[in-house]
């Protein structure tokens, strides 16, 4: 009779899942166009903390919108520069899981302003864009941060250089976000990081973004937050 061989086979080890934690803030959910303006009368009402976002034409500034609240569609993507030609505001919902039998919910609004750089505009304006859209800048009580959109590709075009320093002097709270990451290869993403250091200086480091990847879209909400629960960054 045969002797029954013995199993020898090791059996991996029992996986120790870890039960999830709650420490990434709030989450955007939702989002939806509430409004366009031109002038004061026809923002929308309330103390509704703002966030707008502000770049040259044809930076990607609503391919970045669109990514950041995972809202395909919910900003107007043209092949055309220059198309938002209106501030547009859009109602957003963050939710903050504290922990599993506690949540928060913040609403705020995202403020589209148009591009500059390609509208004709009389030199008397202030600083390349339609005046109504530094009256907003200059006097919305709300706007807590301005994110200024930089192509990744073109860091130090003197256009956008001449944007920054007019928000600087006006003391507008700004966080720079580098567009089409995701066109630059390795060399040439730290190469014109560095530059955009340089030439767009902020006490928050610049946050490189890719609409088509999402890669940047953490970041970039954790900045949002630090605005939501009134962090001081």
């Amino acid at each position: 009779m045969m002797k029954r061989k013995k199993n020898t086979k090791i059996w991996p080890k029992k996986t120790n899942y870890v039960r999830k934690t709650y420490e990434n803030g709030p989450r955007i959910i939702a989002a939806k166009y509430i409004a366009s303006a031109v002038r004061e009368n026809q923002y929308p009402e309330g103390d509704t903390i703002e966030i707008a976002f502000l770049g040259r034409s044809n930076v990607g500034k609503s391919s970045l919108i669109n990514s950041l609240c995972n809202h395909r569609g919910l900003a107007l993507v043209s092949g055309s520069p220059g198309k938002t030609r209106t501030i547009n505001f859009f109602d957003v919902e963050s939710k903050e899981i504290i922990s599993e039998e506690e949540e928060r919910r913040y609403h705020w609004f995202l403020v589209d302003l148009p591009g500059y750089g390609y509208a004709k505009t009389d030199k008397t304006n202030r600083n390349m864009w339609s005046s109504f859209i530094a009256d907003y800048i200059l006097h919305s009580e709300r706007l807590m941060l301005l994110c200024l959109l930089i192509d990744g590709r073109h860091p130090n075009l003197p256009i956008d250089q001449e944007a920054f320093q007019w928000l600087q002097d006006m003391n507008v709270p700004l966080q720079i976000v580098v567009t089409k990451s995701d066109k630059l290869n390795n060399k040439e993403r730290s190469k014109n990081i560095s530059i955009i250091k340089e030439c767009f200086p902020t006490t928050n480091p610049p946050i490189l973004y890719s609409s088509l990847k999402h890669s940047g879209r953490e970041l970039l909400q954790q900045r949002i937050n630090t605005v939501l629960l009134g962090d001081k960054e």
